[in-house]
């Protein structure tokens, strides 16, 4: 008799360098905002961003991916030059109904709570369920207008364990909403690198910090915790170590997968 497989065999997840990660699910491979451009600085209104690392692995390198989870389109750090030309060799990238009007192609806009599916290899499908984000802090007036509009995104599948991609989000009441609905989830992929811009709302948080992470963690009651979107970027304030320690801290430490 085969031995059943662990929730870890049946959802792997390599990260590749900034928000970006490749997610092995149901025999399909998703990946998460597609950025693989080299350092350096990239543009954005009023001012640049700077890349400070490459990424782990180049497009050529990861084979066939079935679908894109893109976060937002609008940010050089979630979605590149090389990011935007994959995009047209994967057979659907899920983003925001805003961002699939802007690429066209074979993007589709999960608005929060909408879904859709995917068929596996084996006949069985995956669900791709829209969740809420917020790419700013909480209780300030149109933070959409300023930073655009993000999708998180929740994979689940009859017989596979759940998955939760935060997309850049910094609102811990959207996570508590998506534990009401989705939780426990077994893997969250959490953007965690406490990004701050100078003159953005007076240098607030525009996506988790690890504290924060950490608890998302306790709501979700996830058994594993994939930090992304900590690293190769000056404008990230926190990093690994930083996650680390506020996992610790917290007594979560042995959720964490750091490779």
């Amino acid at each position: 008799m085969t031995a059943a497989r662990t929730p870890a065999e049946q959802v792997s997840v390599r990260v590749l360098g900034g928000p970006t990660a490749l997610i092995e699910y149901g025999a399909l491979t998703f990946l998460t905002d597609p950025t693989f451009d080299a350092p350096g600085e990239y543009p954005v209104p009023g001012g640049s961003l700077t890349k400070t690392a490459p990424s782990a692995a180049r497009p050529a390198d990861l084979g066939p991916v079935d679908a894109v989870l893109l976060s937002h389109d609008e940010h050089p750090d979630n979605l590149d030059h090389s990011g935007r030309a994959l995009l047209a060799e994967v057979p659907v990238t899920f983003t925001t109904p805003g961002g699939a009007g802007r690429l066209g192609g074979t993007a589709q806009g999960l608005a929060p709570w909408e879904s859709a599916e995917l068929k596996r290899p084996d006949g069985a499908t995956v669900t791709v369920t829209g969740v809420p984000a917020l790419h700013g802090p909480e209780g300030v007036d149109g933070v959409e207008a300023v930073t655009g509009e993000v999708v998180g995104f929740v994979l689940t599948s009859t017989d596979l364990p759940t998955v939760y991609v935060s997309g850049d989000n910094a609102s811990l009441t959207l996570v508590e909403r998506i534990a009401e609905r989705f939780g426990p989830v077994d893997t969250a992929v959490l953007f965690a690198g406490a990004p701050r811009v100078p003159g953005v709302f007076d240098g607030a948080l525009l996506v988790l910090d690890s504290a924060q992470a950490a608890e998302a963690a306790r709501i979700l009651g996830a058994r594993r915790v994939v930090p992304v979107h900590c690293d190769s970027w000056s404008h990230f304030t926190e990093d690994r170590d930083a996650v680390v320690a506020a996992f610790t801290a917290a007594g979560l430490a042995e959720r964490l997968q750091l490779d």
